[in-house]
Parts: structure tokens; C-alpha cells; sequence
């Protein structure tokens, strides 16, 4: 900055030094118009920019009209030159400074230049030494990124080769493994499977007598065992009642006057259906029955709220959106007031008391809650009951019994249908805080994980034993009479069976064995084979007992 004020001052200087020269050089004439100021006037101070010639040449004039010019005297001119020189002078020595000052301004200028310039030829050096070596680091990466591709597709070409050698001698395998095999049947006469089958006949019937030795024997066992624990005895002869059951229900019907209201419940472009069902969650069904409705969920609190709104509104007739909502949530709150009530009556129906509002909540859903046709809160009601007996009888710890029949279906209520109700309920009876001893009731009831205690067992054959009951649940007429031909179906298919029967509504299945084509020892072993086959593939409330029969009867007469 310092070199552009030198130079504007030394600018400014040389103007000034112009203009006096210029004046210098060509005097003005004394009396001379040009050198008066255009608007001067007597007695007023003139103005700065008057140069010195113009006030030594120009003398007095008297403010009489009739005065006339005078002669300029030798004295006055001498006086003016005497002046101008001295003008000169100092024109002459302004110049000089200036020129002194202009040079020393461009000897700065060029030291700045200098400096500049070597600063800017440094800072190059330097980012041309950073550019190189950042040049030579990415030439090294890529020379080592090229040889990892290149072995890379080195290690791919030998993986294609040796998958195209496996393929060959998989098919070299399959050819020689089929040459044999028709090799192996032309020898034999017999077929792949035939020659399966008579093998394991064969084996069957050689070793019929060890395995229904080995099935006595583990008998035997489990009765000397059971006999030594009189309390795993009595559990263990309790639990042949047990079962278990998953079909629940998942729809309300509610009934209307005529099949117009259905146009009402759909409203204009489908507003008031899609209100409902965003409002309550059930999905409806108007298509089933001119004179019905049907309301699905799996949540059956929800599926209640959305019964007993749809009904108010067919009752009402006013059916819009804003009536819609309205009745929603007069109804959620009764249900909640109901469902809460009906928890307080159920914990203390079966002595329990101290339990969390929360949960008492979710107990109450039990009110809507129904297991084929076996509403849920009598279950529980039962179920405590009997397993508050069991523990009393066994000596075991009766506040952990009742506590586990009470809350071992409480995951029913979770409202997740895509969770398993055990799993649900472990996980709502650890967010309320409840004992380990009651989480393991509700975890092993269904045996889905080993009993860890008498108390678990207890509360296990207590659910079994209030489910399993004749007259708990209600079962469809055409399921009833399928599952009794797929029992006797299943004792049929046995070439050595005669006749099968499934009697007690299905709980045993008598089978007659021809004594011709089958030995003692087939009776246990075909017993066996028949349970297992019943419980994979037969769905039964409760346990079965498989009776197999074998008689050989001789008759002799004698002559008359």
C-alpha cells in the first residue's frame, strides 16, 4: 500500500509543479481582465485559488468611473520579475524532489516486485513437491490395486476351472452310481424300491422281539423310577389329560334390519366403512349374508369395541364419519371401565390380590376372550382352582401355583396375533415385575421348554385338566367325525390289522390284528408305531390310548 500512496502523492506534487511553471512561463499582463476574478467584489476576501502573479501585478484600482489606467513604473516590473524568478526557482526544486521521490518509489516497487515474486516462486516449488509425491503414493497404490486384480482373476479362472473339473466328476459319479444300479437290479430282479422295502421288512420282523423286549424293559424301568417319587408319580398319571389348543375365534356377526344399511355402513365413495375400520381396526364383511355383517380381528377386546359401536350406530341410523368416531369412543371407554371390572372380580374369585392395574387390565380381556367356545376367564377361574388343590395335596408353594395358572394364557391379550402366546406372556409377566418361579409356569405350560419345577408341572396338568374336560369345549359336528375316520385310518392301513375302532369320542382306538399274519410280539410294536403316527398326524383335544388286539381261538367238537 505504501507504493500507491507514494505514487498519488507524486502525482499530486507534479500537477501542482505544472500549473506554477505554466504561470511562470506566461505572465499576464498587469491590468489584464483575465486575471480578475469573475465575481470579486470590494471588501470581501479573495478566494484561494488567486495565483501569486495575479496579486503583484495587478494594483489598486480607485472605484471612480472616470479614473483612467496608469502606467506600470520600472519599479513594479522589477518587483514582478524578481518574483516570477523566484517562482521558477521553487518550480525548479519541486521538480527535482519530485523526480528524487519518484525514483525512490520505483526502487520500493521493484523490492516489493522482488519479494513478491520470490515468495510466489517458493509457495510454487513447495506445491509442485506436494503434487509429486502425492503423483508417486497414487502411482503406488495403483500398481498394487493392478496386481491384486490381477490375482484376483487369477483365483476366479482357477474356481471356474475347478468347478467345470467338480461338474465333470459329478457326472461321471451319477453315470457310473446309475450303472451299477441297473446292474444291481438286473442281478436281483428286483426294483430300487422293492429291494428297499423287503429290507426293511426284514429287518422288522428279525427284529420284532428285541425291540418289544427293549419297550418292556424301559417300562419296567420307568415304573421302578416312578415308584421312588411319589410326587413325579402322581403329576405324571395327571398329565394323560393333557392337550393342547390353538383354534380360537376371530369373528363377530352383528345382524341388520334390511340390506339397504349396508349401503349407509359403506357411505359415499366408501367413507364411512373405511372410517370404521381405521377407527376400530377389524376388518367387515358385508358379503357373507343379506341380513349380516361380519367383524374380523384377532384382538378380541378390539373386535367388542367394534360390535357393540356398529350396533349403536344400525340403532342410531345416523352413520358419518363424525357420529362414527363419537360412538368409538364412548364405547372404549365403557370396555375399558368393563374389562377392568372384570379383571378386579377374576383375581379375586380366586384369592390373588396386589397385582398391578396394568395387568389387571389384561386379565379382564379375558371377558371377550373365548378357546373353543370355552370362555377364557371360566378357564382361569377353574384352572386356579384345581391347581390351588394339586398344591395343597403335593405340599408344593401354593402362592406360585396360583399365580401361574392365573397369568399362563395372559399373552392372549397381547394383541400381536404373529406372537406366540407363551413368548407374549413370559414377556408381559417380566414387564410387570412377577417372581422367576411364576415366568417358568407360564413358559413351561405347553412344555415348550423342560419343567423346572413341581410348580410348573401342576400348573401345566391343571390347564390340561380344565381344557381336556368333557363338556369345556365346544368342537364342530363334520371336525368330530374326521378325526375319528383319521384314527381308524391310520390303524387300516397296517396289512396285519383286521379292524380298527376309535370309541370314547375319539380318546381310544381299539385295533384287531389278523393272528395269522402277525406274532406277539407285533402287538407292542404296532402300538407304538400307531401312537406315534396319531400324534403327528392328528389334531385330538387330549390324549389317546392305543389298545392293540391278538387273538388265536381253535374250536373241537365232538362226534354225537
Amino acid at each position: 500500500m505504501s507504493f500507491f500512496s507514494n505514487l498519488s502523492t507524486l502525482f499530486a506534487t507534479d500537477a501542482d509543479n505544472k500549473s506554477k511553471a505554466k504561470q511562470a512561463k506566461f505572465p499576464v499582463k498587469p491590468g489584464s481582465a483575465a486575471v480578475q476574478p469573475k465575481h470579486s467584489q470590494p471588501g470581501k476576501p479573495q478566494p484561494k485559488g488567486v495565483d501569486l502573479v495575479s496579486k503583484v501585478s495587478t494594483p489598486a484600482v480607485p472605484n471612480t468611473p472616470a479614473a483612467a489606467p496608469k502606467e506600470p513604473t520600472k519599479a513594479m516590473q522589477a518587483s514582478a520579475n524578481s518574483l516570477l524568478d523566484k517562482a521558477r526557482a521553487e518550480a525548479d526544486n519541486m521538480i527535482r524532489d519530485a523526480r528524487s521521490k519518484a525514483r525512490e518509489i520505483i526502487v520500493e516497487a521493484k523490492d516489493e516486485s522482488l519479494e513478491i515474486r520470490s515468495k510466489i516462486e517458493k509457495e510454487t516449488r513447495r506445491i509442485e513437491q506436494e503434487l509429486a509425491n502425492q503423483q508417486r503414493e497414487l502411482q503406488t497404490k495403483l500398481d498394487k490395486l493392478e496386481f491384486r486384480f490381477e490375482q484376483i482373476t487369477q483365483k476366479e479362472e482357477r474356481i471356474d476351472q475347478l468347478k467345470k473339473d467338480l461338474e465333470a466328476q459329478k457326472i461321471e459319479l451319477e453315470k457310473t452310481k446309475a450303472k451299477n444300479l441297473e446292474r444291481l437290479e438286473e442281478i436281483s430282479g428286483y426294483s430300487k424300491d422293492k429291494a428297499k422295502e423287503i429290507l426293511f421288512e426284514g429287518l422288522e420282523k428279525k427284529l420284532s422281539h428285541d425291540l418289544a423286549q427293549m419297550v418292556a424293559e424301559k417300562e419296567e424301568a420307568a415304573k421302578l423310577e416312578a415308584d421312588e417319587k411319589a410326587q413325579e408319580i402322581l403329576i405324571d398319571a395327571m398329565r394323560h389329560g393333557a392337550t393342547d389348543y390353538v383354534a380360537e375365534y376371530t369373528i363377530s356377526v352383528v345382524n341388520i334390519p334390511s340390506e339397504e344399511m349396508k349401503g349407509k355402513i359403506i357411505g359415499k365413495s366408501g367413507r364411512n366403512i373405511h372410517t370404521f375400520e381405521r377407527r376400530t381396526g377389524v376388518e367387515i364383511d358385508l358379503d357373507s349374508s343379506p341380513t349380516e355383517i361380519k367383524l374380523s380381528s384377532f384382538d378380541p377386546v378390539r373386535r367388542e369395541i367394534a360390535r357393540v359401536s356398529m350396533e349403536r350406530l344400525i340403532k342410531d341410523g345416523r352413520i358419518q364419519p363424525a357420529r362414527i368416531e363419537e360412538i368409538v369412543d364412548k364405547v372404549e371407554q365403557e370396555i375399558d371401565r368393563i374389562t377392568f371390572d372384570a379383571g378386579k372380580k377374576l383375581i379375586h374369585e380366586v384369592g390373588v390380590y396386589n397385582i398391578p392395574n396394568g395387568l389387571v387390565s389384561l386379565l379382564g380381556r379375558f371377558k371377550y376372550r373365548f378357546s373353543y367356545g370355552q370362555n377364557m376367564i371360566k378357564h382361569t377361574i377353574e384352572e386356579t382352582k384345581i391347581g390351588t388343590k394339586i398344591a395343597h395335596e403335593l405340599g408344593l408353594d401354593v402362592n406360585t401355583v396360583k399365580l401361574g395358572c392365573l397369568l399362563h394364557d395372559v399373552g392372549k391379550t397381547s394383541g400381536n396375533p404373529d406372537e406366540n402366546h407363551v413368548n407374549a406372556g413370559v414377556r408381559i409377566a417380566k414387564q410387570f415385575n412377577m417372581a422367576p418361579e411364576v415366568v417358568d409356569c407360564i413358559a413351561q405350560h405347553h412344555e415348550d421348554e423342560p419343567f423346572s419345577s413341581p410348580e410348573s408341572m401342576a400348573v401345566y396338568i391343571s390347564d390340561a385338566i380344565s381344557g381336556a374336560r368333557p363338556g369345556a369345549r365346544y368342537e364342530n359336528h363334520e371336525e368330530y367325525i374326521k378325526r375319528l375316520e383319521a384314527l381308524e385310518a391310520i390303524a387300516m392301513s397296517y396289512d396285519e390289522v383286521k379292524q380298527a375302532y376309535a370309541i370314547q369320542a375319539g380318546r381310544e382306538l381299539r385295533v384287531l390284528l389278523l393272528p395269522e399274519k402277525s406274532k406277539d410280539d407285533d402287538v407292542t410294536v404296532l402300538a407304538n408305531k400307531i401312537r406315534d403316527r396319531v400324534q403327528k398326524e392328528v389334531m385330538v383335544p387330549g390324549s389317546v390310548t392305543v389298545t392293540v388286539i391278538r387273538e388265536f381261538r381253535e374250536q373241537a367238537s365232538t362226534k354225537q
